[in-house]
């Protein structure tokens, strides 16, 4: 029996271990910084302190949400600090801050940081890519896949950088596959700070928060600490679609002499709600003018928001160290630990019986290394090092009476499986010229998935010669379980050449093959009976750009192509029950991309970005959610305190598949989605303060409700005969947020 939670629970923070250690580095942290002496001549930690303008701002790189970089060896856009600060929600999640790069986009249905959404690039989704903390990789083990509603609320991030495509050798991660997100964490500042922070919105949303900046102290101002919590919670768009969330973060940073520093970071979150296990509005309810109604307050009906709910919480951790080693050579290693536990509980949306509900964990833990080494000769930069990692997974279904929480005795699968990567690389950037760098690299990837499956009642190896008693739930005989293991392993190449024509303008060229491994639900057949195994899929790149800067435009530019392997398709059982898999054809993505921001004067800016391209199959037709083109344009203003952000990003025409499969089956018309940030700064406002922030939030300004993506279509349904039975994304309403935050 599994006991239920409520929605307004406090965090379980005894459960975790790592929970304890976060509380403990603080304690011993802020002792630190209240018995050390002051510091005499701070050392510079690399501190960057973000306030109002106090006068006109001309530099377009300053101002710019989004650009793309100098020294970029491919497509990558850098979002700020300053943009994740104030052209945000305030409890939005990394995907509005990634939606501000080109070819990016993301829709939040409960509301912005209020679901667990998922950004599309270049067409395609999140699974795809790589995403890192700080340069540590962190997904899903069961497949790569990324949940935005915990980890890194937006408060934890100092910015991002987006590169659109699989990077080069030293890019790490399970799916170097189309592009890779680096979450940034936040810089630390030269001074003491205290901030406080409350928000109100739409839809019951609350907000509170609290942030210590200790500043520089210590012997020669070399310790830095920066501790943020915060609780938020909202009643979100979708009935009964509750949410409520915790979570504490700190980073630490020590000066242990020249050229070395420690970083210490942790970070807890709880996350309790009532989502859905299907989601999306039928699409009568939206001809109805209804796009809310998700979950009932009927206790009597299948969709009673008290069947529905989960409990997530999750923390990340890391100790890094970078020095100067001598002789050209520079060393950065990282160690950490991250763990996800996801409890959901959620009830068939036809029936309330003994078996209707299902009880279901996903949760791993993930202990690793990632060491980074470099020299600098006067042939070049020399760069190497090894990540390793090592995930232990759990997860499990099981069929549950709703009312009572009481599990029947055989799961649905139930499954423990330890993943251990492995990838050195090694590159090399040679020196051609004063501006000419030439750089290939190899990496290694390595992946062992080691499984032990205990028997189910036939939803993924089955009985293991047992007999299931489907009236009573239960399995008598047969064994307990079966254990399997399965290596996958690549080399991959790449290759780029970059130009710095001028001091403010650069070129490059780049080819690169990336690759994911397939998901563990490739053994959830009878006996786990696969062969051959499916072969790790990769994708090959080849893109050429140009970036180009000045005090009053930033402007880059590239044209790409990608060929991608297709998913897998089972075939099977033959006589003997085995499944195989092969490959169910090939993908290619190609376009152009641009993004600039250009400095107007008088305090105005104005950024744009586009995309224009295609990702079809080999047979012409279209992938999924792949639009034709995507831009965004934004004219913001900084000036005397002000922070102002007008923008709109518009997603071109895309086609969804139908239940079948088949390709095309509905069209999907372009969205435009409208936000406005509107951010004031006063200077001392009292005796005992130093500023007052005031900011004004809202999202989707125009209150627009288009239909984004076809959640789950019905039988025969496309868009030539729709059913009234379909499940339809659709854009929320307009939201409104008000948020002040002191600082003293």
């Amino acid at each position: 029996m599994h006991a239920k939670n409520t929605i307004c629970a406090s965090p379980s923070f005894h459960r975790t271990p790592i929970a304890k250690a976060v509380y403990r580095t603080i304690a011993l942290t802020a002792l630190a910084s209240s018995c050390a002496a002051q510091s005499q001549s701070p050392a510079d930690l690399g501190a960057v302190v973000v306030t109002g303008k106090a006068q006109e701002t001309r530099e377009a790189t300053a101002t710019a949400p989004s650009q793309g970089s100098l020294t970029a060896r491919s497509a990558q856009s850098t979002v700020s600090d300053t943009a994740v600060r104030d052209y945000t929600s305030p409890v939005a999640d990394y995907t509005q801050a990634l939606s501000m790069t080109p070819g990016v986009f993301s829709y939040a249905p409960n509301g912005v940081g209020l679901g667990d959404a998922k950004i599309t690039l270049r067409g395609l989704s999140d699974s795809f890519a790589v995403f890192s903390f700080d340069g540590i990789p962190f997904n899903d083990t069961n497949g790569v896949s990324h949940h935005s509603w915990v980890f890194f609320p937006t408060q934890f991030l100092g910015g991002a950088v987006v590169d659109r495509s699989p990077g080069s050798a030293s890019t790490i991660g399970q799916a170097a596959f189309a592009g890779s997100v680096d979450l940034r964490s936040r810089t630390l500042e030269t001074d003491r700070r205290t901030s406080v922070t409350g928000s109100i919105g739409t839809w019951n949303t609350r907000l509170i928060g609290l942030e210590h900046e200790t500043g520089q102290f210590g012997q020669d101002g070399g310790s830095n600490l920066l501790v943020t919590a915060q609780k938020m919670r909202s009643d979100g768009y979708e009935t009964f679609n509750k949410q409520d969330r915790q979570a504490l973060s700190l980073k630490y940073q020590q000066a242990l002499g020249a050229g070395t520093t420690l970083t210490l970071f942790s970070s807890y979150l709880n996350l309790t709600n009532n989502t859905p296990n299907i989601k999306g509005v039928t699409r009568a309810s939206h001809e109805a003018g209804d796009d809310r109604t998700i979950l009932s307050g009927d206790p009597t009906q299948p969709n009673y928001y008290g069947y529905n709910f989960y409990d997530v919480y999750t923390n990340f951790s890391y100790a890094g160290i970078t020095t100067t080693l001598g002789d050209g050579w520079k060393l950065d290693d990282k160690a950490y630990f991250y763990q996800y536990h996801n409890q959901q509980n959620y009830n068939s949306t036809t029936a309330i019986s003994t078996s209707s509900a299902i009880d279901k964990l996903n949760s791993y833990g993930t202990a690793g290394n990632v060491l980074r080494l470099s020299r600098e000769s006067q042939l070049g930069t020399l760069r190497t090092g090894l990540w390793l990692d090592r995930a232990n997974s759990k997860r499990y279904q099981i069929p549950s009476d709703p009312r009572t929480g009481v599990n029947q005795a055989a799961p649905n699968f139930n499954e423990h499986y330890i993943t251990t990567t492995l990838q050195p690389y090694v590159e090399y950037e040679f020196k051609l010229g004063d501006d000419l760098r030439l750089t290939p690299g190899v990496k290694y990837a390595s992946y062992r998935q080691s499984f032990e499956h205990q028997q189910d009642n036939g939803g993924a190896v089955g009985t293991l010669g047992g007999t299931y008693n489907k009236t009573a739930g239960t399995i008598t005989g047969g064994a307990p379980s079966l254990s399997n293991a399965i290596t996958y392993h690549d080399v991959l190449p790449a290759l780029d050449l970059h130009y710095k024509l001028r001091p403010n303008w650069s070129a490059y060229a780049q080819y690169a093959v990336g690759d994911e491994i397939p998901s563990t639900s490739v053994f959830d057949v009878k006996n786990a009976q696969v062969s051959p195994p499916p072969k790790a899929t990769k994708a090959k790149t080849f893109q050429v750009g140009t970036v180009w800067n000045s005090e009053l435009m930033t402007l880059s530019a590239d044209v790409y192509r990608t060929k991608f392997d297709s998913a897998y398709t089972a075939v099977g059982p033959d006589t003997t029950g085995n499944f195989a898999y092969v490959l169910s054809g090939t993908q290619v993505s190609q376009g152009v991309e641009f993004e600039g921001n250009v400095a107007l004067g008088a305090g105005f800016s104005l950024y744009g970005n586009g995309t224009v391209g295609s990702l079809k199959y080999d047979n012409g037709q279209w992938v999924a959610g792949a639009p034709r083109d995507t831009e965004t344009l934004g004219i913001n203003y900084q000036y005397a305190g002000w922070a102002v952000n007008l923008s709109a990003n518009r997603v071109g025409r895309n086609y969804n598949d139908d239940k079948s499969g088949a390709h095309e089956a509905f069209v999907i018309d372009p969205v435009v989605l409208t936000n406005f940030f509107a951010n004031y700064t006063i200077k001392n406002p009292t005796s005992f303060s130093k500023q007052v922030k005031l900011q004004l939030a809202v999202n989707n300004l125009m209150n627009r409700h288009d239909i984004v993506a076809i959640a789950s279509p019905a039988a025969g349904s496309s868009s030539a005969k729709p059913s009234a039975a379909d499940l339809l994304t659709v854009l929320p309403a307009r939201s409104v947020a008000l948020t002040a935050t002191l600082d003293f």
